[in-house]
């Protein structure tokens, strides 16, 4: 006779893999654009990052003696090499993609436990590792509107890093970082290479990340349309960017960029809305991640004024991974049967 096994008997909804399948359907819109803003080679490096992690993650898992079908099936890999491989310059050189995917699904992931374990976001962890080792390979920009290269020129360019002539830019975060060095100030900066309509839909040299701010949004509302996400990190990322930039170009407009700038720019769109909402490295209580969404966007915009890196998503939502824990110590929510102290109710308090 079969025992019965005890309760509670409940179920999920939904597995990983569909949540990540569906996160990886909200990604797949921007993604097309960049592979036809930037042709063949992004096509490589992304591809390059995502069989990376796979056959990476895979032998790591085999040589703990786990099951490797499962790991790789449940897309966590495969969406941490595809989040890494938008935010990397699009004629970056193989390896990097190589390096990066393999520090994500290793060191950001499985050293830690894999799925569920890890401290940071791993595709954060990677991008600010080459950041920091490969300044060169990651501030590299291409014009998109520049004639890409056919498929065996892709070739060259991914594998032998040979770049074709006049194809060189910057995008506009680095292009006002570079000009405010010189002692340029922000109109003059600015002039000619700030369009909110080109920006927004996505004709200016960056990653795949950040070349269609449009389609990631729709993207990420397609996410919380779904339930998968909720908007409360997501709208305090943007508000922590925002609010400063709002008050610090009222005090000095010349200087300090308005919100269109910082909201459109960058890779702020991708992380508000697929970066800070990892369940596993953000906070549980939808204050807690009103905390850490707003702190994400605080953090990014200080970066992007004061810090010596154009881009600040990845360094800002490290730096909040830290806190994550602080902040679900002391924002959770009440159990249930205790007050918000923890007493227990009883029947003359009332629940």
């Amino acid at each position: 006779m079969t025992p019965i096994a005890h309760s509670p008997h409940a179920h999920a909804p939904v597995s990983i893999g569909k949540v990540m399948g569906t996160v990886l359907l909200a990604l797949t819109p921007a993604t097309l654009f960049g592979f036809w803003l930037y042709g063949w080679p992004a096509i490589n490096l992304w591809a390059i990052s995502i069989i990376a992690a796979i056959v990476g993650e895979a032998l790591v898992v085999r040589m703990q003696g786990r099951a490797v079908r499962p790991v790789i099936m449940d897309g966590s890999g495969i969406l941490t090499a595809w989040l890494l491989a938008i935010s990397l310059p699009p004629f970056a050189p193989w390896w990097i993609a190589v390096l990066g995917s393999l520090f994500a699904v290793i060191i950001g992931k499985q050293v830690f436990g894999g799925l569920g374990q890890n401290v940071f976001n791993p595709a954060m962890a990677a991008r600010v590792m080459l950041l920091i080792s490969f300044p060169l390979e990651m501030t590299s920009w291409i014009a998109p509107d520049a004639n890409a290269p056919g498929f065996m020129d892709s070739l060259r360019v991914t594998f032998m890093s040979q770049h074709m002539d006049g194809m060189a830019s910057a995008s506009l975060l680095g292009h006002v970082k570079t000009e405010f060095t010189r002692g340029v100030g922000l109109d003059q900066a600015l002039a000619g290479y700030y369009s909110p309509l080109h920006m927004l839909l996505g004709s200016r040299a960056g990653s795949l990340g950040e070349s269609a701010a449009l389609l990631l949004l729709i993207g990420g509302l397609f996410l919380i349309a779904r339930r998968i996400i909720t908007w409360h990190a997501p709208v305090a990322m943007l508000l922590g960017v925002a609010v400063p930039a709002l008050i610090f170009n009222a005090i000095n407009a010349n200087h300090y960029a308005g919100p269109m700038y910082h909201l459109l720019s960058g890779g702020l769109m991708l992380g508000a809305f697929f970066i800070v909402t990892d369940p596993v490295t953000s906070p549980n209580t939808a204050t807690g991640q009103l905390i850490f969404g707003f702190g994400c966007g605080l953090f990014t915009w200080i970066v992007r004024t004061w810090g010596g890196y154009p881009e600040g998503v990845a360094f800002a939502v490290m730096l909040m991974n830290t806190l994550t824990p602080l902040i679900d110590q002391y924002v959770k929510p009440r159990i249930y049967g205790r007050d918000r102290k923890g007493a227990a109710l009883t029947a003359n308090k009332g629940a």
